[in-house]
């Protein structure tokens, strides 16, 4: 009997995080996005209920987990809900895995938060794990059961060949963002240049060098998040202050938190290009911003996974397109 067939119907279900992005998804798939109840006690308590029958489907819950934290709880009861409601199969789409910077024991008397929020997945009964861009690879290994981990590149590199922009040099704005450069480098037929930047504590980061050739160069700033924006306005600045012709930067995951948005915007950024992993509210949003969707990239997967098709070329950063 074919596998498909008795797993039943895609259900497609989507947390409060980014609706947007799920209601694309849901067209691209030309599925619905099929209701659940979530709602809020007087104490904040959070209230989940599937509205359809999940019994034998193939259940797809999206949710990215950034904070506030009740994102993750919310995908946990989702889980909880459809696992109870005896789905055939439950997929957690995670755009932007919450909690991914916690991901190893670097001092005395810390969690390890990316392996718990993976033991809390697992335990919910999550069969299978859909996400973009960890904040480090090893973030597979924490899960027990299947992880796709899929790569933005390809929306970025389609983007900026478009542009046709000349003499580019491709700039990790960090060590831990150095990989993620090189590979930019090599696929926009780019040069390399690396910043050598200290942190003096959480969200606080001051440019100590900059090694590679920029004078009169078009920058390309790669990272896969940007939260405060302090890492990157500081590159921002530094290249410029070393005769870097024009600047954009890239960023997977669009966190913005507090002033993030008025200090970039403040910036000589040419354009700060993202995806819209984690639905950005008008209020951070601002005029060098560019918003590309990776809502396709899911939809393949999503595709794939329920038609027990190879994910494999999904993983490919190369853009063969």
């Amino acid at each position: 009997m074919d596998d498909t067939f008795r797993r039943g119907p895609l259900l497609l279900i989507s947390g409060r995080a980014n609706l947007p992005l799920a209601d694309e998804i849901g067209q691209r798939l030309g599925n619905s996005i099929d209701t659940a109840t979530i709602r809020q006690f007087a104490d904040g308590e959070l209230f989940v209920r599937i509205d359809k029958n999940a019994r034998g489907r193939d259940v797809i819950i999206l949710q990215p987990t950034n904070a506030p934290a009740e994102n993750m709880v919310e995908l946990l009861l989702l889980i909880d809900a459809a696992k109870r409601a005896s789905a055939a199969r439950v997929t957690a789409v995670v755009p932007y895995f919450g909690y991914g910077r916690q991901d190893r024991k670097d001092q005395p008397r810390v969690a390890i938060g990316a392996k718990l929020m993976a033991n809390l997945m697992v335990a919910a009964g999550t069969d299978r794990v859909v996400s973009i861009d960890f904040h480090q690879h090893q973030i597979q290994g924490f899960f027990d059961i299947p992880v796709d981990h899929l790569y933005a590149a390809p929306v970025f590199t389609r983007f900026f060949r478009e542009k046709g922009l000349k003499d580019l040099v491709v700039v990790a704005p960090d060590v831990g963002s150095a990989k993620m450069a090189r590979g930019y480098s090599k696929r926009l037929g780019a040069t390399f240049a690396i910043i050598d930047k200290r942190r003096s504590g959480p969200n606080a980061s001051e440019v100590m060098n900059v090694v590679g050739d920029v004078e009169g160069r078009t920058c390309i700033l790669t990272d896969d998040m940007v939260d405060t924006g302090g890492t990157i306005a500081n590159a921002v600045h530094a290249l410029k202050d070393r005769g870097a012709d024009k600047v954009y930067a890239v960023a997977t995951h669009a966190l913005f938190s507090g002033s993030a948005a008025k200090n970039l915007s403040a910036t000589p950024l040419e354009e700060f290009v993202v995806t819209n992993t984690i639905h950005i509210p008008e209020e951070r949003r601002f005029p060098q911003l560019t918003v590309l969707s990776v809502g396709g990239l899911l939809a393949d997967a999503i595709r794939f996974i329920h038609s027990n098709e190879s994910v494999s070329a999904l993983f490919e950063i190369e853009d063969n397109n």
